[in-house]
C-alpha cells in the first residue's frame, strides 16, 4: 500500500511540474490573455494575438437606432483593419456590451467592459446622457473612451472644475457649434426672425443645443417668442403645439431624439402648421421616416456630420463598402461615426507603437489632420474635433444635402 500511494504522489508531482512549465515563458496566462494583464488595465487587453476594444452602445430601448447603426459602422472599420493585417500584426477583437438606453446601465456596462473584460479602450456609448453616464468609470480607471456622437460640453469638460476630461474624445463635433449652425441658417438661409423651440429636458443633448441655439439666434437679431418642453416617451404634443401655433414662429426647433420628434412633426402637420421645423443629428435615424412620414417631413432640416450624397472620395468608399457589407444600406451619420471612432483609435494605436493606456491617451490627443469619412479631423486642447457640418434637408423622406458649414 505505502509503494502505491508514493507511486501515486510522485505521479501527480510530475504533472504538476508539466503543468508549470506550460504556463512558464511564452507570457501567456492560460486564458488567450497575457502577463500584462496581471498589472491592472494600463496595457491590459492586447495578447500577442488581439486587442481588446469594448463597445457600449445603445442596442435596445429608445435609442436603440443610434446604437445597432453605430455598431454596423464600427463592424465596418474592425473588418477592414483586420482584413489589412491588423495594426502591427494585431487583430482587433471587439468585446460588445448593450447599455439599454440607459445611463445606469453604461455605467455598469463600462465598469464590465474594463474590469472584467480588460479592454484597452471603450468606443461608445452615442447619447450624451448614457456617455456622462460611462465617464467617471473611464476616468477612474485611466482607459481611453471615445464616444462615437455624444456631443454635449460636459463630455470631455468636467463643468465643475473646467477642466479636461483626459481620457475622454469623441469622434462628433459639439453642440455650440451644431446649435450655432442651425441658428445662423434659420436666420440666415430661411430669413426667419422669430423661432419657437420644443426640447426634451430629460436629456443633456437636447438642452444643450437649445442653449447655443438661443444663444445664436437672439444674438443675430432673432427673438424667442415659445420656449416648451417634453420628456422622453411622452407621447401627445398637441396641447403644446396649439400654443406654439398660436406664437406664430418663422421656424420651430426641436432638438431631440427620433422617437419623440417623429411625433411631433406629425402631429405638427396634423394641426396645420407648415413652417420649416428644424433639429439635429438625433433625427438621423431611419425610424424618423416610419413615425412622422415622408410628407411631413417636408419643409424639416437637421445638422449632421456628413451628407451620404456628398462625392468626396473618403465618402463614397465607406459609402460603398458599407453598403456591401450590409444588403445595400445607405450608411447615415451614426454608421460613419462608429466607422471613424474605430480608425481614430487604430491611428493613435498605430502611432503609439503601444497599447499602454497612458502613451495611448497621449496619441489620441495628439490626433492631426486624419482623414475620415465624415472629414478630415484635429482633436483641439478639450480632445473635439474641428471639422465641418451639413445642414440636410429631407425631400421625399430622404436626407438631402442642403449646405456645408465649416467651423
Amino acid at each position: 500500500m505505502n509503494k502505491k500511494m508514493t507511486g501515486i504522489l510522485a505521479s501527480c508531482v510530475l504533472a504538476l511540474g508539466v503543468l508549470a512549465g506550460c504556463n512558464s515563458g511564452d507570457g501567456n496566462n492560460g486564458n488567450g490573455g497575457t502577463n500584462a494583464n496581471a498589472g491592472g488595465n494600463n496595457g491590459g487587453g492586447a495578447s500577442a494575438e488581439v486587442i481588446k476594444v469594448g463597445t457600449n452602445f445603445e442596442m435596445t430601448g429608445g435609442q436603440a437606432s443610434f446604437g445597432n447603426s453605430s455598431m454596423k459602422g464600427v463592424k465596418l472599420a474592425v473588418k477592414e483593419i483586420n482584413d489589412a493585417g491588423g495594426i502591427d500584426g494585431k487583430m482587433i477583437e471587439l468585446v460588445e456590451a448593450d447599455n439599454a438606453s440607459k445611463p445606469e446601465e453604461s455605467t455598469r456596462v463600462a465598469q464590465k467592459l474594463i474590469s472584467n473584460d480588460n479592454v484597452v479602450a471603450l468606443i461608445g456609448p452615442v447619447t450624451s446622457t448614457n456617455t456622462l453616464g460611462a465617464v467617471p468609470v473611464a476616468m477612474e480607471k485611466k482607459i481611453p473612451l471615445i464616444t462615437t456622437s455624444a456631443t454635449n460640453p460636459k463630455v470631455t469638460v468636467d463643468e465643475r472644475t473646467n477642466k479636461v476630461n483626459e481620457w475622454i474624445f469623441r469622434a462628433c463635433f459639439i453642440d455650440p457649434f451644431q446649435g450655432k449652425v442651425m441658428a445662423d441658417f434659420s436666420l440666415n438661409d430661411l430669413k426667419a426672425k422669430t423661432a419657437a423651440m420644443y426640447i426634451d429636458t430629460s436629456s443633456d443633448y437636447s438642452k444643450g443645443l437649445q442653449k447655443f441655439f438661443q444663444e445664436t439666434f437672439t444674438a443675430g437679431g432673432g427673438t424667442i417668442v415659445s420656449d416648451e418642453s417634453y420628456q422622453q416617451k411622452d407621447t401627445d404634443f398637441k396641447a403644446v403645439l396649439t400654443r406654439m401655433k398660436e406664437k406664430s414662429p418663422d421656424v420651430i426647433y426641436v432638438p431631440g431624439y427620433y422617437e419623440e420628434v417623429g411625433k411631433i412633426i406629425k402631429q405638427a402637420r396634423e394641426m396645420g402648421i407648415t413652417v420649416p421645423i428644424l433639429g439635429g443629428d438625433g433625427w438621423d435615424s431611419p425610424q424618423l421616416v416610419e413615425i412622422a412620414g415622408a410628407e411631413a417631413l417636408k419643409n424639416t432640416f437637421m445638422s449632421n456630420h456628413y451628407a451620404a450624397d456628398d462625392k468626396s472620395d473618403e465618402i463614397v468608399s465607406f459609402i460603398d463598402a458599407f453598403k456591401k457589407a450590409n444588403a445595400d444600406e445607405v450608411p447615415d451619420g451614426l454608421a460613419a461615426l462608429g466607422y471613424d471612432s474605430v480608425k481614430l483609435l487604430a491611428d493613435a494605436i498605430k502611432r503609439a507603437g503601444s497599447t499602454d493606456a497612458e502613451k495611448l491617451k497621449e496619441a489620441l490627443a495628439g490626433t492631426k489632420d486624419l482623414k475620415l469619412a465624415t472629414g478630415v479631423i484635429t482633436l483641439n486642447e478639450t480632445h473635439d474635433p474641428v471639422k465641418s457640418a451639413v445642414v440636410l434637408e429631407f425631400v421625399d423622406g430622404k436626407q438631402t444635402f442642403k449646405t456645408k458649414v465649416n467651423p
